[in-house]
């Protein structure tokens, strides 16, 4: 088996967990209690049929992923925010609608300024090697490298802030217990300190992906026009992001070689991204998983399909 379909992310001080159309939220407030939210988000498109379409679905999944993270950052952050006074009905339902048009723009901005930094800067720095290079095809490879070596600095420089430190911890956190479950163990605090922090199915890894795919399906475009370069960039984003999708749902699955030798850049850089959680950021995830998904039917699953493999 090996493949729950759960998935999540890290939060300010808590962990998101999502399965299916359900998520939770947990998060280890001021007063060390554990709060917990449980409810039901079935994103931007309704049709199960379009959802499953393969592609599609990944960008659909990738638009969700943010709409539902910053949502999930906006709840965790609250907990923390300076006691407000008491509101009436008509000023809370102001200040929601005021935080929901400022998600929508922290979404919006998040995508222009990471299209701009991680595909269409590397583009702009690569035509200043135009007057050495004539080849299209060398000249697509030297962007891509710049494009790597300016992920991997983003990566390592973020992970050294104090604040992301901590969301790396229940990053690590919400890894060991997917982990936990998926090997069949039971979701126990020791069950789950032993456990890896790294995954396949992580976000690093998917943003790896994009990264690497991009430099193949950049290396295609045949075209002397420095608009057309620029414009075919921005619309094959989607594509990229579909196939980079498809991969990791592969890779969540599949244990062949090639599959894996291909995951291990992506699980490299979660050594950035995941630290080792302390047992309280672990209680919290345990409590995110618990809310949404019934762990102790899978990993009955998986205990029997293994002991028919043995025989």
């Amino acid at each position: 088996m090996g493949y729950s379909g759960i998935g999540g992310q890290a939060v300010i001080e808590g962990v998101m967990m999502k399965n299916q159309d359900k998520y939770a939220v947990a998060v280890r407030k001021p007063d060390h209690n554990i709060a917990l939210e449980v409810q039901e988000y079935q994103g931007i498109v309704n049709s199960r049929k379009i959802k499953k379409v393969p592609i599609l679905r990944g960008v659909i999944n990738f638009i969700d992923s943010l709409v539902l993270g910053m949502k999930t950052l906006m709840y965790s952050a609250s907990f923390f925010e300076e006691q407000e006074q008491e509101l009436s009905d008509k000023d809370k339902q102001k200040k929601e609608k005021k935080e929901s048009m400022a998600m929508g723009f922290t979404v919006l901005l998040s995508v222009v300024l990471a299209i701009a930094i991680f595909m269409l800067l590397p583009y702009g720095i690569s035509l200043l090697f135009q007057k050495w290079i004539l080849s299209s095809t060398i000249l697509a490879l030297i962007e891509g490298l710049i494009r790597v070596l300016i992920f991997f600095v983003y990566i390592v420089s973020i992970a050294r802030m104090e604040d992301i430190r901590r969301v790396y911890m229940y990053h690590g956190a919400e890894h060991k217990c997917i982990n936990c479950v998926e090997h069949g163990l039971d979701l126990t605090m020791e069950n789950v300190k032993q456990s890896s922090r790294f995954h396949k199915r992580c976000g690093t890894s998917f943003l790896f992906f994009v990264v690497f795919i991009s430099i193949l399906f950049f290396a295609c475009i045949r075209t002397d026009s420095v608009i057309w370069r620029f414009g075919l960039r921005i619309l094959l984003i989607p594509v990229i992001a579909g196939v980079a999708y498809e991969f990791l749902r592969l890779a969540g699955r599949s244990e062949n070689r090639i599959v894996n030798l291909l995951s291990k850049p992506g699980i490299g850089l979660q050594k950035f991204t995941t630290r080792e959680p302390d047992e309280e950021m672990v209680e919290v995830a345990i409590a995110s998983v618990e809310a949404v998904f019934d762990w102790r039917e899978y990993v009955r699953e998986v205990r029997d399909q293994n002991q028919e493999e043995k025989t």
